[in-house]
């Protein structure tokens, strides 16, 4: 399947290591996951083409996607031109960490949501669901968009504030 092939490719770029490694929420895990590690076009080209299978298996509808700052910024350019590859042409859009006073300015650059719009984010690694939860509010502030869902390579199942992890309770 393509998610065995996924962690299979994920081992080869070196991107998944097994050994003793502290997160940073100071959890002790056996393997760490460094998304940096993907450094080539065919990586990237590869990587896009897992998360289009995940988006299309799902059957998700939305009208654009959305790279948080900053690992996903590649990550969303990458994954908007392998869906067109595949006949599936949708608008994209990330954020600034800070917002700019000049050029077009404010803190989104790419598509301008619209009310009404579903966005799909795609995210590399979820711990605690942090940057989730500072980026909705952020699009929101744009325009009155909807969650459609959110598409992660790494779940890292860490628990959220209650009894379930993080991902779940988002």
């Amino acid at each position: 399947t393509y998610k065995q092939d996924f962690i299979q490719f994920m081992v080869r770029s070196s991107v998944l290591t097994f050994g003793d490694f502290t997160t940073k929420s100071g959890r002790k895990t056996p393997f760490f996951i460094n998304t940096g590690r993907y450094r080539t076009g065919d990586q990237m080209n590869k990587l896009a083409g897992f998360y289009a299978d995940a988006i299309q298996a799902k059957g998700v509808e939305f009208d654009f996607l959305f790279g948080p700052a900053y690992k996903g910024i590649p990550l969303v350019v990458a994954i908007a031109m392998e869906l067109s590859r595949r006949g599936i042409n949708v608008p994209f859009c990330f954020n600034r960490k800070e917002a700019k006073d000049h050029g077009e300015g404010g803190t989104l650059v790419g598509h301008k949501p619209e009310s009404g719009q579903r966005v799909l984010i795609v995210e590399d690694v979820t711990t605690a669901g942090t940057s989730i939860r500072e980026t909705v509010p952020q699009l929101k502030a744009a325009a009155d968009v909807q969650l459609a869902g959110l598409v992660v390579s790494v779940n890292r199942m860490e628990r959220g504030t209650g009894e379930l992890n993080a991902l779940t309770e988002l």
